[in-house]
Order: C-alpha cells, then sequence, then structure tokens
C-alpha cells in the first residue's frame, strides 16, 4: 500500500511538470503532411456540406434547451457560425469529412454554441476538413499548413453563404477556437474596408486570444464598447481559477498576427460576456442562463446565476472565479475552454438580439 502511495504521489507530480509535453505526445500527428485538394467548386451549394442552413432536416443548431421559448418572432441577422476542433486523432494534419467520432462531437458543438444564436432568422454552419486538434500544440510547418488548408474550405463556405443571404440582410459572424481563428482572417480577407462590413452585425470569435495591437485593426471591426454597440466585435477565453494559461498563450505566440508580426505578452482583448463590453467584472447575478450540458451531449439545463466573469488586466483572459462542474471536457490549467460559449449562452443569445436591434436602428430595418 505504501508503495502504491508513492506511486501515485510520483505520477500525480509528473504530470504537474510535463502535462504540455505529455499533451503534445498525445494529440499532435506523427506522419507526413499530405496537401488536400480544392473541394468541388459546388460542395456547398446542396445540404451535404453543412452541420446547419435554412431547411436542414434535424438542424442542430435550432435546439433550446428546456424552458427557452422558440416561438416568438426572429431577429433579422443571417448567422455564419464556424465550429471548433472536433478531429482529436492523430492519423492526419486534417480531419477527414466522413470521420464518424469527429462529425458525432462536431455536431454537439454546433448544437451547444450555435444554438444560442438561433433566434436570429438563419443559422448556417459549415463542414470542413478543420487542423487536428495537435495541430495547434506544434510549431512544425505541418501545423500552419493544415490550417491553412482548413480556411480554403471555411472561405469557400463563406462565399456560398453569402451567395444565398440576401443582400439586404444583416449578418452575425461567430466560431470558437479553430473556428474563431478562421473567422478572424475572414474579417481581414473577406469584410475588412469592403462594403460587406457594414452589414455586420457583430463578430464573435471566441475562444482564440486576439492582439489588440497586431490583430483588431487588420479585422476591420472595433472592439465592442458597450452593450448596445453593433459593427463590432466580442471575444473572451475562460479560465476558473487558479489559472494557468501558459499553454495556450504560448500556442497563440507561436504564430504570427494577421498583421504579419510577431506577438507580445500584452493583455489579448476581452470583452466581457455579463457587461457587453470591453473589460470590467460582473458579478454572478448578471449571468442570465450557464448551460449545462448532460451526461451524453446530446441536452443540457440552463443555471442561471451560476459563474461571474472578470477580465483579467494582466492578462486579457475572463476569469470565472472558482471552477464550475459542467462535465469532464476541462483542459490543463483550469481552462474551460469548451464551456466559452455554455457559460454564457443565455447572456449571449441577449447580446445578439440587442445588437441586431440596434443594427436595424441604424439602418433603418432590414429583410427578414
Amino acid at each position: 500500500m505504501a508503495l502504491l502511495i508513492v506511486m501515485v504521489i510520483a505520477a500525480v507530480f509528473a504530470l504537474s511538470i510535463w502535462q504540455n509535453e505529455l499533451t503534445r505526445f498525445a494529440f499532435v500527428p506523427r506522419v507526413s503532411y499530405g496537401r488536400l485538394e480544392p473541394l468541388p467548386a459546388d460542395a456547398y451549394s446542396g445540404n451535404s456540406m453543412w452541420f446547419a442552413r435554412p431547411g436542414l432536416q434535424k438542424d442542430p443548431a435550432q435546439w433550446v434547451p428546456t424552458g427557452v421559448n422558440a416561438s416568438g418572432a426572429k431577429g433579422p441577422a443571417a448567422v455564419f457560425f464556424i465550429h471548433p476542433t472536433s478531429y482529436l486523432a492523430r492519423e492526419h494534419w486534417n480531419g477527414p469529412l466522413d470521420d464518424t467520432d469527429t462529425n458525432r462531437r462536431a455536431t454537439f458543438f454546433v448544437q451547444g454554441m450555435a444554438s444560442a444564436f438561433n433566434q436570429q432568422s438563419q443559422v448556417w454552419a459549415p463542414r470542413y476538413r478543420q487542423a487536428a486538434f495537435g495541430a495547434f500544440l506544434t510549431d512544425k510547418a505541418e501545423g500552419e499548413m493544415a490550417l491553412e488548408s482548413a480556411y480554403v474550405d471555411v472561405r469557400q463556405a463563406f462565399d456560398a453563404f453569402l451567395a444565398n443571404a440576401p443582400a439586404d440582410k444583416p449578418i452575425v459572424l461567430a466560431g470558437h477556437s479553430q473556428g474563431a481563428l478562421h473567422l478572424m482572417h475572414l474579417l481581414k480577407d473577406r469584410v475588412a474596408g469592403t462594403p460587406l462590413a457594414s452589414r455586420i452585425v457583430a463578430a464573435y470569435p471566441i475562444g482564440w486570444p486576439i492582439s489588440v495591437e497586431h490583430d483588431l485593426p487588420k479585422m476591420g471591426l472595433p472592439a465592442c464598447a458597450s452593450a448596445d454597440a453593433a459593427g463590432c466585435v466580442m471575444t473572451w477565453a475562460s479560465f476558473a481559477e487558479p489559472a494557468d494559461p501558459e499553454l495556450v498563450l504560448e500556442a497563440y505566440r507561436t504564430r504570427p498576427a494577421l498583421d504579419g508580426r510577431q506577438k507580445d505578452a500584452r493583455p489579448v482583448l476581452c470583452t466581457n460576456p455579463l457587461t457587453g463590453s470591453v473589460g470590467g467584472s460582473a458579478p454572478a447575478a448578471a449571468n442570465l442562463g450557464t448551460l449545462k450540458p448532460s451526461e451524453h451531449l446530446d441536452s443540457g439545463e440552463l443555471i442561471p446565476k451560476a459563474v461571474p466573469a472578470r477580465c483579467d488586466a494582466k492578462t486579457g483572459l475572463l476569469m470565472i472565479g472558482d471552477a464550475p462542474d459542467l462535465g469532464p471536457f476541462v483542459l490543463p490549467g483550469n481552462n474551460y475552454h469548451v464551456y466559452d460559449i455554455p457559460l454564457f449562452w443565455a447572456n449571449l443569445r441577449a447580446d445578439v438580439a440587442r445588437r441586431a436591434a440596434a443594427w436595424e436602428k441604424l439602418h433603418g430595418g432590414a429583410a427578414r
């Protein structure tokens, strides 16, 4: 028994020291990179390349938790949502479109995250050949190549979305984690400095750190300075306390910013989902509802007043106080990355509705 206790203590000690290295070992692909061929030009014209889109049967983005009224009038906006990484294997640098486990996880992500936007008139969420989770844990060139290939798919899906959304309809752009990173590039390449910018209700690149100095100016939209501002950016990355964000910040600083420059240690952009503005803090009483997933992730319940939110002045990360019990997917360092949107599901839903109404007021109405 004494020997077992010593072994357990030694194992815990080793994990505390080498957890980042072990994470890399478990997820970084060890295969050669195979560049992807472009998708067919009409790949996104039908339903098969979409997890969510208008008219789709069994659309996971249209799910709502028990007690949420989904029968009221819809908001004016069309939402383009890019799901986070769901391919966790090491066999490929880009997840195959037909991988069953990957698609199952992606469906749960769309249900738990994109559903916060379904009070608007349309929600679109594309399938894409996402970069493997391990691509974020390495400085190998293959990781960046995998992300570039994934972005080509996302950009093609976005162009198809624009072709289908009425020209006078306002647009909400959203993504989480890898999806947020791709969204940042879409804003730079497709929105900044173009007429499309005037149609943006808000952009929600959540769960990927954004440099105030080097990323935000290239995205073409300012950070949301108030809860009723339109045409602005809302973003946060959630940690319980005590937080150890080094793995996340290291991955963030490894890649160049949107302006091509190296990032530094200055705080990243933090907009508070409980206040709707840059920085600051809010008590748990301001939280309208945290979505706690069920054991099998196929449903969930809203819990009001579950967690507070405070933008940390030193790092720019969002602190949520003591670790809440939302499930088994908390990452090392008290990182609540998987729950960035569920933590503030009801507030995000209200935030989108408020900004859509503000956009309509500014532009004198919109197509619904």
